[in-house]
């Protein structure tokens, strides 16, 4: 039972923390729009006036040719002497576009791109397609993976607990024929064992989440030493709601398990 909640829980955390990664890298991705050299200045606003009324683009914002000059020499840094004898006519004029949380998909984002590379006076168009699809892809499978993963374990555990209580009957089969010949009626024998598995449940569950909290509170301090930009304010575990699910599920399961091998032995 905790080896099935913990599989299950640890695939629900990686999933919630990858969302809310993605949420937070959607809110940053940008598509640049590197406009013509030869597009004439007075030719630009009308442009950026035209871009902005896209109705899946949030903000647009202009960079000319000295800002973008100042930006990459600022990213260089110590190393920003090798850009000495060019100019800022180096490189283009951009727009830097942020689109709106509702069209931040895959399918959105390229209709958005392929109508900017029709525009004339935009030379080229840069977004990060193949990041979005392999973490839109990511996030499907560590989904499909937690209903099918978790799904084949907590069917195991259910036939577990459905053979633990097979033992225990057997083991009090004596004091169960004494209470039968005295006329106790069903409920009050199946009871203790169906509270039995719900205890075995509880337990389960609460290891569960207790290996889970050890492992992930030492993966986070291990992450933000080797990355330093994984921190606790970043990831998160198992939110109350999440943590009371399973330990509601496992209590099910246990009593479940003990109550439908009960009906067949008793």
């Amino acid at each position: 039972m905790a080896v099935a909640l913990f599989v299950l829980a640890g695939f629900l955390l990686v999933e919630e923390n990858i969302h809310r990664a993605v949420a937070g890298w959607g809110t940053k991705m940008q598509i640049f729009a590197y406009l013509d050299g030869n597009l004439a200045a007075d030719a630009a606003k009308p442009l950026l006036i035209r871009v902005a009324a896209y109705p899946e683009i949030e903000t647009v914002r202009f960079v000319s040719q000295n800002e973008a000059w100042e930006s990459f020499k600022k990213s260089l840094g110590s190393q920003s002497g090798v850009l000495d004898g060019l100019s800022a006519e180096a490189l283009p004029a951009s727009f830097e576009i942020a689109l709106k949380p509702s069209a931040r998909d895959p399918a959105s984002s390229a209709e958005v791109v392929r109508r900017l590379r029709a525009e004339r006076g935009i030379a080229q168009v840069d977004y990060p397609q193949e990041w979005t699809e392999k973490l839109d892809l990511l996030l499907r499978s560590i989904e499909s993976a937690k209903w099918v993963f978790g799904g084949v374990l907590l069917i195991a555990a259910f036939f577990i607990v459905g053979n633990a209580a097979k033992l225990a009957i057997a083991a009090r089969r004596d004091e169960i024929e004494i209470m039968q010949l005295v006329g106790a009626p069903p409920g009050s024998i199946r009871f203790p064992f169906v509270i039995e598995g719900l205890v075995q449940g509880l337990v389960g569950a609460a290891l569960a989440l207790l290996f889970l909290a050890v492992l992930f509170h030492l993966a986070s301090a291990a992450l933000a030493d080797a990355f330093g930009m994984f921190n606790m304010s970043q990831m998160r575990f198992l939110e109350a709601g999440m943590a009371a699910m399973l330990v509601l599920l496992g209590c099910s399961i246990g009593a479940a398990g003990s109550f439908f091998a009960l009906r067949r032995r008793m």
